[in-house]
């Protein structure tokens, strides 16, 4: 009787164990609720359990399923700057206080998304002077993993001196301007993580049925295949020991040593470039939260693979929206910045080529938007610090396109390319400003070739408002023509209104980064 006794009060006590109200953390005291649409609300509790949700004098019910899981969705309601609570109760009970409602945005991306606000040009006056209670911010961490991840480790925050130093600098200038031209409060939700390749922020089945990444899908098995292996473990052993022994003799000689131990084979397998890693393990847990829109920074470690970027961003871009099942919801990018040594001599670049991608994905998806700032670099560190003009060139997006304001927003794009007479004349789309230059007044940055394909510095000059003449000594009959074409190329036309002009090609010749069959 007393181990009957024993084994009821252990199950009575299991039970209420597990009678316990749960929420995200994407949900929780100072968030930001979208404006103007129903937000998704959910959490579990024990199956079976009626679970209500009050919020703005309306109450929602839901019941939690077999796995615990309950979702309702709040009733719409414009932006609110007065703190309000939301209450909730199932077999317990929470309030979440402190709650505005406002614009709420998705930052993502790579390491340019996540480089820090502290880390930023001008970071102490940034720091000091980030006293915006009604900007709120959370950061999800870094998980990679093929198992789909329901929640993570964070918590919305109050933007302040003591809270922005560590959050992405893009994603905060952006969010502040928002804030301060439409004077409603506005959340940032940082998932950015450094390194990352767009395929890992993919499903891995979607990759997997499309037949345009079919070669994507077989290296990512090939290596998964070896990062498992007994070679790989033992190759890594070995790098390792001989890691070691070198850090040794460096000590002991007294001398610094600042070389990367080698990185465990299951490194990249929980890692940021295996699709699907990090919709799992970073995306997942915040799909359903209602949001506006978001802001993309990466690119960087898909350089090499341009051409197959043609297709998986937009890709990317249209799988989130079906996940997110709010429509065709804004999303806006960053162009990759200019890097690398300056190139001598025109040619070929697979940076240029990834420009060239992100550019098409213009056209190739609904609300999208890119932010040229192929001026904004810096030749020798991949993480340029100006990351306020970033930010601003986004902001000017939204501000047209979803917020109603007249500006400047979109630079210069190629239209057209006439050749005659040994000369080429370009047209491009300035979007309702004018051409010009800027810190010199020659036009740099052109490069022509004729049919043998050999390109050669041109001299160019504006010879109306949205054209440009580009003619080189010794191509008599120029074929096509380029600008702003390399790594980091030399170039300075400017719309009038201050937007550099975007990078382009007048030819298809076959891209570089076309894998080769």
């Amino acid at each position: 009787m007393r181990q009957l006794a024993l084994t009821t009060l252990f199950a009575a006590l299991s039970l209420s164990a597990q009678a316990e109200l749960k929420l995200p953390a994407i949900i929780g005291d100072n968030m930001v609720l979208q404006q103007k649409q129903a937000n998704p609300i959910w959490g579990w509790d024990t199956p079976g359990t009626d679970v209500t949700v009050t919020f703005a004098g309306k109450t929602k019910t839901a019941k939690a399923g077999a796995d615990g899981k309950w979702t309702i969705k709040l009733d719409a309601v414009p932006a609110n700057a007065k703190p309000a609570t939301i209450s909730i109760k199932g077999s317990s009970a929470k309030e979440l206080k402190n709650v505005l409602v406002g614009e709420v945005w998705i930052c993502s991306g790579q390491s340019n998304m996540q480089w820090s606000v502290q880390s930023s040009w001008d970071a102490d006056l940034e720091i000091a002077t980030a006293k915006f209670p009604n900007i709120r911010l959370i950061s999800v961490p870094q998980v990679g993993t093929q198992e789909p991840q329901q929640d993570f480790k964070g918590a919305w925050a109050e933007c302040s001196p003591q809270t922005v130093g560590g959050f992405s600098a893009v994603g905060y200038f952006y969010g502040r301007v928002l804030h301060q031209m439409l004077d409603v409060p506005v959340g940032l939700i940082n998932n950015a993580w450094g390194g990352s390749a767009a395929e890992a922020w993919v499903r891995r089945d979607v990759l997997e049925s499309d037949p345009r990444f079919k070669l994507l899908m077989a290296n990512t098995v090939k290596n998964e295949t070896y990062q498992q292996s007994a070679e790989a473990k033992a190759k890594y052993e070995a790098a390792m020991a001989n890691w070691k022994k070198q850090a040794d003799e460096a000590k002991k000689a007294g001398k610094p040593f600042t070389v990367r131990a080698p990185q465990a084979p299951d490194g990249w397998l929980r890692g940021n470039a295996r699709p699907g890693n990090i919709y799992n393990g970073v995306l997942l847990p915040t799909i359903g939260y209602g949001i506006k829109g978001a802001i993309w920074y990466q690119g960087e470690s898909n350089a090499s693979r341009a051409y197959e970027y043609a297709s998986l961003f937009p890709l990317m871009i249209t799988h989130w929206r079906s996940e997110w099942k709010q429509g065709d919801f804004p999303f806006y990018w960053v162009q990759l910045a200019d890097f690398k040594p300056e190139q001598p001599l025109p040619g070929d670049s697979d940076w240029a080529e990834l420009r060239e991608s992100q550019t098409k994905t213009q056209s190739a998806i609904k609300n999208g938007g890119q932010a040229v700032i192929i001026d904004l670099g810096e030749a020798n560190d991949i993480h340029p610090k100006n990351k306020r003009d970033v930010a601003e060139r986004l902001a000017r997006w939204a501000l047209v396109k979803d917020y109603g304001f007249k500006l400047p927003y979109r630079s210069p794009e190629f239209q057209s390319a006439e050749f005659a007479a040994g000369k080429a004349v370009v047209t491009l789309d300035t979007f309702g400003g004018n051409l010009r230059t800027v810190d010199v007044t020659d036009v740099k940055g052109f490069a022509i070739c004729g049919e043998d394909k050999k390109w050669v510095w041109a001299t160019a000059k504006i010879v109306a408002g949205n054209k440009v003449e580009v003619s080189a000594a010794g191509v008599a009959k120029p074929v096509a023509v380029r600008y702003a074409w390399s790594d980091n190329p030399v170039c300075n036309l400017f719309s009038t209104d201050g937007l550099p002009v975007t990078p382009f090609r007048s030819d298809s010749f076959e891209m570089i980064t076309k894998p080769k069959m």
